[in-house]
This record gives structure tokens, sequence and C-alpha cells, in this order.
């Protein structure tokens, strides 16, 4: 039962969002039994887990491959675009996670050290062509300069950079806002 513990407690520790802890309660419930057919006897590989949004029944479909191409050109729009805040290198303002004097703050990163993995695609397209209305955010609209398809290639070049799990936590946020907006 310890490793059980120390596995769930693992979870919380390595996922960085809500659902660690309902996963962490999972893992121990199943190694306890009380979740009866949950727990696997076969010698399969094992499949990632889905993160579901509790009260969700959606199927995630698998995580799209990146097209070089649109990280590429994303790469170059970024470039021209975004680097002048939030960096070259994708890292964002230093002391991105202290307030300014009027509350907002200042650029996140856009690796997989910021939270723009947390966010649709949808939601993410919006903020870089309409601008932000969170007052805690000094993101200017880029409508009038860079098209849909442009603010695409750049989250395809940022999207490059993260790892696995921001990649599929992100995905399944698109994939989500994608079914609420269709129902």
């Amino acid at each position: 039962m310890a490793d059980v513990s120390s596995c769930a407690l693992d979870i919380v520790q390595v996922m960085p969002f809500r659902c660690a802890r309902w996963l962490a309660v999972l893992v121990v419930l199943a190694a306890c039994g009380d979740a009866g057919d949950a727990i696997s006897t076969t010698s399969e590989p094992a499949t990632p887990p889905s993160f579901p949004v509790i009260g969700e029944q959606i199927e995630i479909p698998p995580l799209p491959e990146l097209d070089p191409g649109s990280v590429v050109l994303g790469q170059l729009l970024y470039g021209r675009h975004c680097a002048s805040c939030h960096g070259l290198t994708l890292a964002g303002d230093s002391d991105w996670q202290t307030p300014n004097n009027d509350g907002s703050y200042p650029p996140p990163p856009q690796d997989s050290s910021g939270h723009t993995w947390h966010h649709s695609d949808q939601l993410l397209v919006n903020i870089i062509l309409n601008g932000s209305d969170f007052p805690q955010s000094q993101m200017e609209a880029f409508g009038g300069v860079i098209t849909e398809d442009e603010v695409l290639a750049i989250l395809a070049y940022l999207k490059s950079s993260w790892g696995p799990l921001e990649r599929d936590v992100q995905w399944g946020a698109t994939v989500r806002d994608a079914a609420r907006q269709e129902g």
C-alpha cells in the first residue's frame, strides 16, 4: 500500500492541473480493490490515461502531429511579432509571476514553464487576434497585423517546444472547447 500512496503523491506533484488529485484518488481506490474492474491483470502495454473533466463525456482523439512547415513559419512569425515581449527563446519576462504596479503581469513564457498550454487553440487564437480582456494582461490585439492561419502557425511553433504532457493537456482543452461550441 505504501507504493500506491507514494505513486499517488508523485502524480499529484508532477501533474500541474486540478485533475491530478482526482487521478491520485482513483489510483489509490484501484489499488485497494474498490474500483473492481479498473485493475488490469493482463500484460498488455499500458495506455496513457485520458484526463476527463468531471461531467464531460468527450472522447479525445489522438494528438495530431505538428506540420513541420507550420512550425518553421510559426517560428519566423513569432520572432517578428511576439519575441519582443515573450522573448526570442519563449522564456517570457523573468519576473512574469510578479504583478506590475497597475496589477497587470509581465509577459509569461510560451514554453512548458508558462501557462499557455492550459488553454485551447480557440481561446489562444482569440486572445492573439483580439487582445486579452483580462485586467491582469497587457496582451495587445494582432488581428489587423496577422491572420488566423498565421496565429495557428505560431501556435504550432509554441507546441513544438512543449513536452508530451503539456501537448496532451492542451489538445484535450482544444477538443473539449470545440465540443462545447458545437453543443
